[in-house]
């Protein structure tokens, strides 16, 4: 039996106990739209252990498991092991043929999706900042939260930029999205019921962040590099 078929159970322990590697290979897939069969069918392997290493706190998987996902998920056994996890993206090479286009208004919304990480761009009396944020898209808005007192939250009746983008290291080619807005404080209680039932997750800083800032879109742009 080879090291890619030696699966303890078909019925792999689920949920918080998955393993770093699980939760990475996971998201990759659903990034590429593919199903668990679909991934095993480009690996060469079979969907259980795919679901095996993807759901159990103890899969191993030797390095030459390792290349076949990560050639069956387009990306490299660094990335798919978090090995790259504390360096900024786009140190990879460019495609051999890099094409930049525009990117058309609804294609822009598709990609900013319902909800992820973004950036916001503001003038502060220190200077031009860029701060990251947890956000969600609630009506054709961008929303997020922050703290009282914070450089965010003095944004409030502020021009601001907010951008998006994501880097496929493997294959040299990504996107941005860059939206300009009217940054505005959300205080009515239903508004803020209706956007607390919305918010697709908790800001991943934690702490005390119960000011809602949305962001009136004024423009939206985006390129791809393929």
């Amino acid at each position: 039996m080879d090291e890619h078929t030696s699966v303890p159970s078909a019925n792999a322990p689920t949920g918080p106990a998955r393993s770093d590697l699980g939760r990475r290979l996971e998201q990759r897939r659903r990034e590429l739209g593919l199903t668990l069969q679909e991934t095993a069918d480009r690996a060469g392997m079979s969907a259980n252990y795919v679901r095996y290493v993807e759901e159990s706190a103890t899969a191993a998987p030797g390095r030459s498991v390792l290349l076949q996902l990560a050639g069956a998920l387009e990306t490299t056994v660094t990335s798919l092991t978090g090995g790259d996890a504390d360096s900024p993206p786009g140190r990879g090479q460019a495609a051999r043929r890099p094409e930049l286009t525009e990117l058309g208004t609804e294609e822009c919304w598709r990609r900013l999706g319902t909800h992820g990480v973004g950036r916001v761009a503001v003038t502060t009396a220190e200077g031009p900042m860029v701060l990251p944020v947890n956000y969600t898209v609630v009506d054709g808005t961008i929303t997020f939260r922050t703290a009282a007192g914070s450089v965010l939250a003095q944004v409030l009746g502020e021009q601001v930029a907010f951008e998006v983008d994501h880097i496929d290291e493997a294959l040299g080619r990504g996107w941005s999205v860059l939206v300009r807005g009217h940054a505005r404080g959300v205080t009515r209680p239903e508004s803020l019921r209706r956007l607390e039932g919305r918010a697709r997750s908790e800001p991943w800083a934690g702490g005390q962040r119960d000011v809602w800032v949305c962001v009136d879109v004024v423009g939206i742009s985006g390129r791809a590099i393929n």
